[in-house]
């Protein structure tokens, strides 16, 4: 697939991000029902519809450029947004190899990869880096590996060692999260770091994730979709900079509603890595206003549906409470049955 980047936009102060028609069209919208309830709907990570956010294992998109420059602010304020224990070196370098090889082999345009034994070059035309290094000596690369290659990557990155029939999340570059802090969770177990999700445990859905995940094969990767909704297309909402939005779920009025309210979808892509063991957990976040999701037909209809019987305490974790009503009803002229 040829991608084509949009010109620099924001996702802070005058949040300048939007999407195209085509990004709208691709956009992973997460409903297949007209209702909502926590399952661990993982389903084998196959390629899917050429062009699609499901092609490839990584996806790029037109913000890609953006994404990245987004990425770089929030370190240069904050670099224990990437963490890595040092027994997840040899994960790290897993990682390095796995995004170079798929990226330039999906995406030949912006992304080069030459090999002769440990001596690599790697070259993204997109970000004008061009880097010849040796594989496995970390002196000869700018940064540590993780921090390298997932600054040219988008989405978030966790990598979770697998030890004593669990996982844990021991390294990890995290600059776009939604309300939850790498530095806080490093460490922790898997259900250790899902406990604060309302309902989910008392339906055994992690104990069944967990098992699903830790039988995970190399080259046999799984997904899923996640969802939630924040104000504004901001991707880095996390609690380290909770005094920058929170205040911004207050802000919602019938005539805001539809520019400042979006869908905020994470493609949840799970793969074994191979020299580690260790388990990569990928979140690639796609963020859409609620004005372009309803120019999409049908999907005003299903939100407004799920958003309405939606269960209050999974209401209340995605942090929607104060201005669900408010979407709800604006929402309901979508939907010839409201």
């Amino acid at each position: 697939m040829s991608v084509q980047f949009t010109a620099p936009q924001s996702y802070r102060d005058d949040f300048t991000f939007r999407n195209s028609p085509k990004a709208i069209a691709r956009f992973p919208f997460p409903f297949a029902e007209d209702s909502y309830m926590y399952s661990v709907n993982i389903e084998p990570a196959t390629p899917r519809a050429p062009g699609s956010v499901y092609q490839h294992w990584f996806d790029i998109d037109e913000h890609y450029r953006s994404e990245m420059a987004e990425r770089a602010l929030v370190l240069d304020k904050d670099p224990r947004r990437c963490l890595v224990m040092p027994h997840m070196q040899e994960a790290s370098w897993d990682a390095l190899q796995m995004f170079m090889e798929h990226l330039s082999a999906d995406y030949p345009q912006w992304f080069e990869l030459d090999c002769d034994g440990n001596h690599w070059h790697w070259r993204n035309k997109a970000l004008g880096i061009d880097q010849r290094f040796t594989f496995g000596d970390a002196s000869t690369l700018p940064c540590e590996p993780l921090e390298f290659i997932t600054r040219q990557v988008q989405g978030d990155i966790a990598l979770l060692d697998q030890r004593d029939n669990d996982l844990f999340m021991d390294a990890g570059m995290v600059t776009s999260p939604a309300d939850w802090s790498l530095a806080f969770d490093a460490g922790m177990s898997f259900k250790q770091w899902h406990s604060p999700v309302p309902m989910a445990n008392q339906m055994g859905v992690f104990d069944r994730a967990l098992k699903y995940l830790l039988a995970i094969q190399v080259n046999q990767p799984v997904r899923r979709l996640n969802w939630t909704l924040t104000i504004n297309p901001r991707l880095d909402s996390s609690p380290e900079t909770f005094h920058e939005w929170g205040a911004d779920r207050g802000q919602i009025t019938p005539d805001n509603v539809g520019s400042a309210v979006h869908l905020r979808v994470e493609l949840q892509f799970m793969v074994r890595l191979p020299r580690s063991n260790g388990l990569m957990f990928s979140i690639r976040t796609y963020l859409i206003s609620m004005n372009e999701l309803v120019s999409h037909p049908g999907w005003g209809q299903r939100l407004h549906r799920v958003l309405r019987d939606l269960p209050d305490p999974i209401a209340d974790y995605k942090g929607m409470t104060r201005y669900r009503q408010t979407l709800v009803q604006w929402l309901s002229r979508f939907d010839e049955q409201a």
